[in-house]
């Protein structure tokens, strides 16, 4: 095969043609890294690249699909890994300056299982400093551009996962999700993000920043991809004790199915209204009307509870960080300042140092709504409100089984626009966040495009453990949008 029709393969896909000769490891490997070379002076979707582990990785799942003890559809497909996951021997930076020269000397457990299934690990994608940003442009690294405008960000924080998927710099990718880490990128870029229920995917080996929020999940070129790869991903692990035990529930492919006849989709009035894009609206609303067509009832309705959502989330997530990233203090490992006096001057200056502004600005937060005095009225507030949310959400289902909004408000904003002005960033998180307070699983799937050629996500929520239904929405919007494309030509 040539590397154009290569590239142009989904991730399943590419198993497929590996496993019938097809291509081999090293055509599809070759393949990646020419287009990585091509694309990436421009895109910078990468901080660390192993090229030579890479083919000798390749060589060896080659023999393994050869002798037939590597027959998962993933084998032999090469995978890029956000940059807050550690790889044992591999640099992990959170693309901070404090973790620059960061080795681990263990492997996350979602890239291990990765790893048993043959995925060739291309290297580590670049993201906002500690997963705090919307735009990738936090990063110690330098910014992330939009492959379908880089004069446009790609989302964040990970947006170097999803600008490599949607380059071809990569087959599939893995992100982590916080408050629409996922989801927002994939919707800016172009492709398919999966976030799934809390605890479905073991987050030993991730880097923390909100413990209670993060959730690792696929970033892929379509609904079947998703699928599969967090089926690989999903199950307990013994070394979380937030990861659920394996059940019926995560056997995602058998979602994948053209069918929504009867079911119940609610679109909730607060998510189209004031500040929602005008475009994308538009783009949503045509989302919901091929549903229907295909037999979904759907129906508005009143989510509430989300204009709570923006302030006890930053409450949460910063108090978590403060706490989390406390450790980095020039002790162990990771940067230390080369001129201090004394202990307590060293962690000053190896943290004012290390840490990036946004990082800065949440740890200062965090620490601010902890402290005596303030945690009754903030952080317990938060908490309170964080409960409400989960109810909101609770009754929702008890009358639908989905929820379909936008990912996101806007189409990509300018690199530059948002962190002028971080709380307008932080509002740009408006429709993913309450995914998170709540632990619910999400999926951004591509919806059309605005006026200037960026792309638009569609959101699909689902109940908690109710992947599968998400999934099939996702799946059935999909394959009428394949089927529109393929009459226009």
């Amino acid at each position: 095969m040539k590397e154009k029709e290569i590239l142009s393969l989904t991730a399943v896909q590419l198993g497929k043609k590996i496993k019938e000769r097809e291509v081999t490891c090293r055509e599809a490997l070759e393949a990646v890294f020419a287009q990585i070379r091509r694309r990436e002076p421009e895109l910078n979707c990468y901080v660390t690249l192993e090229e030579e582990k890479a083919f000798k990785q390749a060589e060896e799942v080659q023999r393994g699909i050869d002798e037939g003890t590597l027959t998962g559809p993933l084998a032999g497909v090469p995978v890029a890994v956000k940059d807050n996951m550690c790889i044992e021997g591999m640099r992990t930076t959170c693309s901070s300056k404090i973790l620059e020269n960061f080795v681990p000397s263990y492997t996350a457990e979602a890239v291990e299982r990765l790893r048993k299934a043959g995925a060739v690990i291309i290297g580590k994608t670049n993201m906002d400093e500690f997963a705090m940003g919307s735009t990738t442009e936090t990063s110690a690294f330098g910014v992330t551009r939009n492959p379908w405008n880089p004069d446009h960000v790609p989302g964040g924080s990970s947006g170097g996962s999803c600008a490599a998927v949607a380059a071809n710099e990569c087959f599939y990718a893995l992100g982590s999700d916080t408050g629409g880490s996922i989801r927002q990128p994939s919707s800016f870029c172009g492709v398919t993000g999966l976030k799934p229920t809390y605890g479905t995917v073991s987050r030993y080996g991730l880097i923390a920043y909100g413990s209670s929020l993060d959730q690792i999940g696929p970033v892929a070129k379509d609904v079947t991809d998703c699928a599969v790869i967090l089926e690989t991903l999903a199950g307990h692990d013994s070394k979380d004790s937030t990861s659920m035990e394996v059940q019926e529930s995560t056997r995602f492919t058998s979602a994948l199915v053209d069918d929504v006849k009867g079911m119940r989709i609610g679109i909730p009035r607060d998510y189209m209204g004031d500040g929602l894009d005008p475009e994308v609206k538009e783009a949503i609303l045509k989302a919901a009307a091929v549903l229907k067509e295909k037999g979904a009832v759907v129906e508005e309705f009143d989510l509430g509870m989300v204009e709570y959502a923006i302030p006890a989330y930053y409450v949460i997530a910063s108090a978590e960080a403060s706490s989390n990233l406390s450790r980095f203090d020039g002790v162990k490992y990771g940067f230390r300042a080369k001129e201090y006096e004394g202990l307590h001057d060293m962690y000053k200056k190896s943290r004012s140092q290390g840490f990036g502004p946004e990082v800065k600005r949440r740890i200062m937060l965090g620490s601010f709504v902890l402290s005596s005095g303030y945690y009754d009225a903030y952080y317990l507030k938060a908490l309170r409100a964080k409960a409400l949310i989960k109810e909101a959400f609770d009754r929702a289902f008890g009358s639908y089984d989905v929820i379909l909004g936008p990912a996101s408000p806007v189409t990509a904003p300018k690199l530059g626009e948002s962190l002028s002005d971080p709380l307008k960033m932080y509002l740009g998180d408006i429709y993913t966040i309450s995914i998170n307070l709540a632990g619910l699983p999400g999926l951004s799937v591509p919806c059309g495009t605005d006026s200037k050629g960026l792309p638009i996500g569609l959101q699909l929520i689902g109940d908690c453990f109710k992947e599968r239904l998400i999934i099939r929405a996702g799946y059935a919007f999909e394959r009428s949008r394949q089927q529109e494309r393929r009459q226009s030509k």
